[in-house]
Order: C-alpha cells, then structure tokens, then sequence
C-alpha cells in the first residue's frame, strides 16, 4: 500500500466503512460535549472522513502536546539504524562531562531503553524539576534527580525522560531534533511547516512541543500502518515500528482504561489490538492494524478517555471486515454527512446578536481596571450592530479583540498565554442577557478556549476569565472589576 504526499479522498463505502457509524461516532461527540478541533478517518491508506470545528482549519498547526513523544521515539529508532546508538547503551555515557560519582552512583544502571518505555526508576515525573532549574541546564537537573526503583521494573510517565532523549540525539548528530528527522521523516511523508519547542540550552523539548496539522497527524499513523514503509521505500526500518508500538512495560491491569494496556516506546497501547501516540488535552494518532486504519484527533478537553470510547463505540464496529457484506447507505446518508462535516464548529454558550440595554448602540466603553495578578490596566469596548472590538491594555501592552456575533474573527493575540507570544486566535461573542456578553478567545493552534463573561452594570463592569483546559486551568480564572471612565479620542 502506497503512502503519498497527498492523501487521496474516498467515499466511506468505497474502504468498507459505514457511513451511519461516522455520522454517529459525530453524534457522540456532540451529545457527549467532547471538543474535538479536527479528526480524520483513514482506511486501506484513503481519507474516509475527515473534519474541522469551525475556527479550526486544516492548514493551520495545532500544538501536539505528548503526541510529540511518539516523534521523537522514531528518531531514535533512526539512529539505531544508522548505528548511532544502541537502546542498551547507558545514558551517563552521552554526558562523561557531567558525570560525578553521585551521578555514576544514582543513574548507573539507566539504559535508553529505560528512557524510551518510561521506566527509568524515577518516583515523580521529573519534567518541573528541569523546567525550574536556574540555569536552564535541563540535562543537569535530570542527571541530579533520584531514581529509587530499580529501572526497568517501575513505570512512571516521565517527560523529562524524553527529553533526554532529545539531548542524546542532539549530542550524537549534532543537529536539534527536528533537523535530524526533517530529511529523513518529515519530508518523505510530504509534512511541512513543523515548529518544535526547545529548551533553554536549544536542545528540542523532546515530549512536547511539537506543532503540526492534522493531515500531518494522520500521516505519520499510516507510516507506522505501513511497518515504516512509503511508495515502496523503507522510512522507518520495520524493526523498529514493531518494537515500538509493542508492549515493553505493564502500566496497568484495568480492561477498561487505555492507560493500563501496556506501553512501548513512546507509545501506547490500546483495547482492540490498537496502539497511539497521544498528547494532553485530547491530541490523538490511533493505529488500528487489524481494522487497517487510523484516526487523528486534536481536541481541547479533559475527558481523553471519553474520546476514544467515541472510537471503538462508533468508528471501529463502523469498519466492515473483508469477508463482510459491504455497507449500504441510505439514499440520503451521504449527503447528510457532509453537511454535518461542513457545519462543525466548536461549542460556545448560547447567546443572542442584540445590542445591551446597559451599552448604547454604537457605544464606546472604557473602563478602569483594579488591581490583578495579570497586570489589566484598562478594558475598553466598541459595539455596532455585528459585533464588537473589546481593548485590552495593561503590562504586556494593548490588545484588540475584533469578534462579530454571527462568526469567527481571526487575528493575534498574546494576551494570557504562557509566555506573553503573540499567537493565532479567533473570536465570537454575543449576548447572554441584556447586560452580559460573552465573548470567546479560541487559541487556534492550541487546545485553549477563554470565556470572558462580560457584566455591564451602571458605571462600571465585571469580568469572569475562565479557560477549557489547562495544567493549572483552576489558578488562571479570574474575576476583574473596573469602573467606568471618560473616553479619551
């Protein structure tokens, strides 16, 4: 089966796959509130389905979170073929300049095998230690970290692991991580545009960082399909595809849970025989041999496992076996099914286009900002009769937030993220009650969504900041209050 460049699109029908089960795995994750940005359906190497909530689009990135580590996994595997290294050499032996005898005594024992199945030892994942390190020396703050199990015995989903193995690839080659695998991964599989993250040192993060689109998402799953292989030619040595979606560690014994089936190297292992690389907030690459297919999903929620239940409950029994009677689909079913693609688009609290009671028509609003742990100095709005532009100015400098009542606006925006970088966004909004508008910040290639619940009240207003998702999702919500003041023209 031949992989190429440009995936090519089919009918459901056309690869045994019923389009019933599509339009209700679509359902599903509806009624269920899951919310996904983007999945795509392949079977026997062709797109089945495919889809993108509106403000998501199909050429923009989208971060990758964990997904990254099954990446950076296969760049080891093509070290290993190119000789480079072993999974069997010991990681102090990359770094003899950092070594001392504490560190010969702690990490020893500790094998690359043991960084790419997570099981280095480790009793906490040691990612915030490296991220806190004063001098920006991650390698260093791994090295000093203690291991208390005996590695090779004990999982423990550890990040800072795979970013060893980011140093380790960049110590042998010479190159950061996406250098190496741009030539040899990215560019046969037709994938443009990558960005990895890197740490201060300029090392690739490693288990995170990675930013791609979905296509690119699905690609990579039909290589791994495929035992590495690409129009014939060999891209990943088959060797190690087999050896890494294979279970190397028990992470578990729940039959329910697709966190307890097993892991390999970066990857895990799912129910029904599947193997994924799989990131936080819901990013997926499900590999499916048996059903010869694969699905890739990003997403901006907290219910991963409710995802994949969507999976084998509606996509896997929708795959008809070979010997199977071929599925039908009604006259209409079709049709239907690109409409419901056509007009998918993220959940947003329900609110109606109208002009506030408390706001008059064509107004501009500004207002005096208290004290907050985000440095908002003033918040200023402008209305018309399709939408608004909500100003808001404070320690990082001012940011215009253009957003209509009827769609997605799209601009920039470094309010709120991370590190203060300007970063793709949409915005909607609309009116809740006559004095609340609601207005929603979707990070377009990220998982995070604000919601800014905006109260007007005579003389001044009240802002409730709240986000989707987040490693600290419960600190970032805020309630501002401001008071009115003279606009300055």
């Amino acid at each position: 089966m031949a992989l190429i460049a440009g995936l090519k699109r089919v009918n459901p029908e056309e690869v045994g796959v019923s389009t019933a089960g599509i339009l209700g795995f679509l359902d599903a994750v509806k009624q269920n509130k899951l919310d996904l940005h983007s999945f795509m359906l392949l079977r026997h190497g062709c797109v089945a389905a495919e889809g993108w909530w509106d403000p998501y689009k199909p050429d923009k990135s989208h971060m990758l979170f964990s997904l990254s580590k099954s990446f950076t996994s296969t760049a080891v595997g093509l070290a290993v073929d190119e000789k480079l290294l072993s999974v069997e050499d010991l990681v102090i032996s990359f770094f003899d300049s950092y070594v001392t005898s504490d560190i010969r005594a702690n990490m020893g024992d500790l094998k690359v095998k043991h960084l790419l199945s997570m099981s280095t030892g480790h009793a906490e994942d040691t990612m915030p230690y490296l991220h806190s390190d004063p001098d920006g020396d991650w390698v260093r703050a791994f090295l000093n970290r203690p291991i208390t199990h005996e590695p090779g015995t004990f999982f423990l989903y550890n990040t800072g692991a795979t970013y060893m193995l980011s140093a380790i690839l960049q110590k042998i080659t010479g190159e950061t991580l996406l250098s190496y695998l741009t030539p040899r991964l990215l560019n046969p599989l037709g994938i443009e545009g990558a960005t990895w993250e890197m740490c201060p040192r300029g090392i690739n993060t490693g288990g995170f960082g990675l930013k791609l689109k979905t296509e690119d998402i699905a690609k990579f799953g039909e290589l791994y399909l495929r035992n590495g292989s690409v129009d014939g030619k060999q891209i990943v040595p088959a060797a190690w595809v087999e050896e890494a979606t294979a279970k190397q560690i028990s992470n578990g014994d729940s039959p329910e849970s697709d966190w307890a089936q097993g892991y390999g190297y970066q990857f895990w292992r799912c129910r029904h025989g599947a193997y994924r690389g799989d990131g936080a907030f819901g990013q997926f690459c499900v590999v499916m041999p048996e059903q010869d297919a694969v699905v890739a999903i990003t997403s901006g929620l907290s219910n991963l496992q409710g995802v994949l239940n969507a999976v084998w409950d509606h996509l896997l029994p929708a795959m008809i076996g070979e010997n199977d009677p071929a599925p039908k689909p009604t006259p209409n079913e079709h049709a239907e099914l690109l409409d419901v693609l056509r007009n998918l688009e993220l959940a947003t609290v329900p609110t109606q286009p109208r002009q506030a009671s408390a706001v008059s028509k064509d107004a501009k609003s500004s207002y005096e900002m208290a004290d907050n742990r985000m440095g908002i100095e003033s918040v200023r709005f402008e209305f018309d009769d399709f939408g608004f532009v909500m100003s808001v100015k404070g320690s990082r400098g001012e940011v215009r937030l253009p957003g209509r009542y009827d769609q997605w606006v799209h601009g920039e925006s470094g309010w709120l993220s991370a590190r203060g970088e300007s970063a793709p966004v949409a915005v909607r909004g609309g009116w809740a009650t006559d004095n609340v508008l609601v207005v929603t910040v979707s990070y377009t290639e990220a998982p995070l969504v604000l919601m800014l619940e905006c109260t007007f009240n005579e003389g001044s207003i009240e802002v409730a900041v709240r986000q989707n998702v987040g490693f600290n999702a419960e600190k970032m919500k805020m309630d501002l209050r401001g008071n009115a003041r003279p606009i300055e023209e």
